[in-house]
């Protein structure tokens, strides 16, 4: 595993890193960093909570000029909250340089007129950091000039692209120089998105990080059978049996989020609710409420999953499997960090089996459990469901055996019902079999 001092970076970095206890790299800092620092091009497929942040937050600080008085590196972010969180990151590790490096972010929400007013003193920032519509705006007043640019990211392309924001990097990304090392980090990379890539990218390298591994080793994740129990109740034991430090539950639309957040704060929970129906306004004072601990219960759309990083989050709750399977990852990559035990309980019914089994085959482990006597205790119903998924394989390598077979024979008249009488034939002898075993 390599470490950051072997890395060739400047001092004051090292000393950034150091002061948050970064040492060794994580897989995606150990591909990126090092190609990043030779101004090679990257597309990058990354999932959320692989350290992909610091992976071109750091590259970017070491190259900047602080003596030079323009924009030297951009930075989009779909949401709000995502570019508060790398503006955060690359203040950390600027406040450590001994000549000032200028470091702004533009989103949504903020005073637009006093961004005007400071850029149009020729107070350029050498990095910028924000969402594509502020900047775009800033750039189209002729105030914000990214044509000395030389470093351009599209962190989370593929939520850039279904937030309908492509069109808006497109316009950034044509006012910058021909000569521009671009990266884009994305957890899927769309044929959409492939588009715009090969519009402004020549012979990027391509960087794909496996998802194996990619849920934290502090993540404890369960499953519950809800067997026609409300979920909501089952949600209210789980935060009240607990005691989480702060949870997160997660639920698939607006609509369910209200209705549980409804629920809970019956039962006599202080919750927040974070969704896209919102205000900026609203969403910006519920987080500041969250950050200084005045909710130990925050109930959550997607946009939080990706949007949103709350520190000390030690339990999530899915309340139903995401419509995305690649949003589970980013949910539950919302507690266990920092070295700090996280636990996440999804509620599932059985016709959500496929869908586990899909997480499985990337490396995500569970085990299922329920609550018995106000008790969480493991269950069998994962070796049952193991028995069934053999019993189904073995029974697919039988069928695919026929069709081989009579692959190889000499086509005759009929043969297609034949082959379907064999297997159904087939079929009814394992019926009957197992009836007996019964």
């Amino acid at each position: 595993m390599k470490l950051f001092k072997e890395l060739p970076l400047k001092q004051f970095i090292q000393d950034a890193l150091l002061d948050i206890h970064f040492e060794t790299l994580t897989p995606v800092q150990e591909e990126v960093i090092p190609q990043a620092l030779d101004g090679q091009s990257l597309i990058v497929q990354s999932q959320t909570g692989s350290g992909k942040t610091h992976s071109f937050l750091v590259p970017i600080l070491n190259q900047i000029d602080p003596d030079a008085n323009e924009v030297q590196a951009v930075v989009t972010a779909p949401s709000r909250e995502l570019a508060e969180q790398l503006y955060n990151v690359a203040i950390q590790i600027a406040e450590f340089s001994e000549k000032p490096i200028k470091v702004v972010r533009y989103i949504g929400g903020t005073d637009k007129q006093r961004q005007l007013e400071k850029l149009q003193n020729n107070e350029q920032p050498q990095l910028v950091i924000g969402t594509p519509g502020r900047i775009f705006d800033l750039m189209s007043e002729n105030a914000l000039w990214v044509q000395s640019t030389k470093t351009f990211v599209v962190d989370e392309a593929d939520m850039t692209m279904d937030l309908g924001f492509l069109s808006i990097i497109d316009e950034i990304a044509s006012r910058m120089p021909e000569e521009l090392q671009i990266m884009v980090f994305s957890a899927t990379i769309p044929q959409t998105l492939e588009v715009f890539l090969n519009k402004y990218m020549t012979a990027p390298k391509i960087i794909e990080i496996d998802n194996q591994g990619v849920i934290a080793d502090m993540i404890e994740n369960y499953l519950i059978y809800t067997r026609g129990r409300d979920r909501a109740e089952i949600a209210y034991s789980l935060l009240t049996m607990g005691e989480p430090y702060l949870a997160l539950i997660f639920c698939n639309t607006k609509q369910y989020a209200d209705e549980v957040s409804h629920f809970l704060k019956n039962k006599g929970l202080k919750v927040a609710t974070i969704h896209g129906g919102l205000t900026p306004r609203e969403r910006k004072r519920v987080m500041r409420q969250i950050r200084d601990l005045e909710f130990q219960y925050v109930v959550a759309t997607d946009l939080a999953a990706r949007g949103i990083d709350i520190p000390g989050t030690s339990m999530v709750i899915n309340m139903e499997i995401p419509t995305e399977l690649d949003f589970f990852i980013h949910r539950v990559g919302r507690t266990g960090r920092n070295n700090i035990k996280g636990v996440a309980y999804t509620l599932i019914e059985p016709d959500n089996e496929r869908d586990i089994h899909t997480l499985e085959k990337k490396g995500i482990e569970f085990e299922y459990v329920d609550i018995v006597k106000d008790e969480i205790r493991e269950v069998k119903a994962r070796n049952a469901r193991a028995k069934r998924e053999d019993k189904k394989k073995n029974e697919d390598t039988v069928i695919k055996g026929m069709i081989q077979r009579n692959k190889k024979r000499k086509v005759k008249p009929g043969y297609k019902k034949k082959l379907d009488r064999q297997i159904q034939s087939h079929k009814r002898t394992q019926a009957r079999q197992n009836k007996r075993k019964k």
